[in-house]
Formats: structure tokens, C-alpha cells, sequence
């Protein structure tokens, strides 16, 4: 058995866990979460916890019982505090603005580029640079963060370009740095 897979998960006030067809669904404040969970496991709720239990001693089944158990749990703390991932644009005349439905980039094309925001997720964006993406679901904000990512990833020379908040990008040296730097012709 998983180690972590047998923890009890506590429920927290004004969360409802129901557990039907291999399909546990999580409703708290912030909104709901279903999640299937495979043949292989079960889930109880009892003394306000949520159990994962393994019905059988496989290697495999003893992964997907620490992987679910780490979903559910995510899914507790999503519908009660929610997720966010944070990125920030650098770049002359770089910014970002919601439009509707949709977040309007301009990251140094010659044309806009319409991001369609997913149903769940909410984008906040602060001084045309700094992108706030929050939800319930774990994965569907770190989704929608590294889609945008991919945008404009950060470029090595210049930095410009989108990255998370904290992000430290290595720069690259320069042609003109990397031959202003060994004399050419011996050093005579």
C-alpha cells in the first residue's frame, strides 16, 4: 500500500464530498470538482475525513492509490482556497488586457494574439503586465499559465517575453561580449 495513499484527508467546514460510480464530486465555496477514480480504488467518507482505499496489492494499484490520493486533496483545497499562478510580460511595448471572454496580447508580432480564457478559470491582469490566473482545478490553471507561457516563451539574450512571477531566466553572452572578451591575433 501507498504510504501517503493510506493518510486520512480532513474535510473542511462547508465542503460535501460525494462518492457515486467511481466518481467523487467535491463542492465547497469556491465552486465544484469531479474527479473519476478508477476500479481499482475506493473512497469512504467517514468522521468528516475522506479515505482512499487500495482493493487490491499491485504495483500499479499502489501508484494510483498515492495519485488520487493527492488529487482529492487537491481538490479540497480548491474549492476552499483556490489556485493561482502568477506570470509577468517583459518587453518594450509588450502588454496584456481582457477583452470579454478572451485576453488580447500584444508581445511583439505584427498582430494580436486572442488567448480564449477556459470555463472555471478567472484572469486578473494588473498594469497591462502582470497576469494573475486563478481556479479550483490544480491542472487547469498550470495549463492555461504555461499555454500562455508558450506564447512567448523568454528569449536568452534579451529576457523579453513571458514568464512566471519569480522566474530566473540564464542569459546568453552576446557575439560582441564573447569576442570583445579574447584578444583575436595572439594579444601582441
Amino acid at each position: 500500500m501507498s504510504r501517503l495513499g493510506k493518510k486520512p484527508l480532513p474535510i473542511p467546514e462547508k465542503v460535501k464530498v460525494e462518492f457515486k460510480d467511481h466518481v467523487l464530486e467535491v463542492t465547497g465555496p469556491l465552486g465544484k470538482i469531479s474527479q473519476s477514480i478508477p476500479h481499482q480504488l475506493n473512497v469512504k467518507t467517514e468522521n468528516n475525513q475522506v479515505l482512499v482505499e487500495a482493493l487490491s496489492e499491485t504495483r500499479e494499484v499502489n501508484m494510483l492509490h498515492g495519485l488520487f490520493r493527492g488529487l482529492v486533496k487537491n481538490a479540497l483545497t480548491g474549492v476552499t482556497a483556490g489556485f493561482k499562478r502568477e506570470l509577468e510580460i517583459q518587453g518594450l511595448g509588450y502588454k496584456a488586457n481582457v477583452d470579454g471572454k478572451n485576453v488580447i496580447f500584444q508581445i511583439g508580432y505584427s498582430h494580436q494574439i486572442h488567448f480564449p480564457i477556459p470555463e472555471g478559470i478567472k484572469i486578473a491582469i494588473d498594469k497591462q503586465t502582470l497576469i494573475a490566473v486563478t481556479g479550483v482545478d490544480k491542472a487547469l490553471v498550470g495549463e492555461v499559465a504555461s499555454s500562455m507561457r508558450a506564447l512567448k516563451k523568454p528569449e536568452p539574450y534579451k529576457g523579453t517575453g513571458i514568464r512566471y512571477v519569480g522566474e530566473h531566466i540564464i542569459k546568453k553572452v552576446g557575439k560582441t561580449a564573447a569576442g570583445a572578451a579574447a584578444p583575436v591575433g595572439g594579444g601582441k
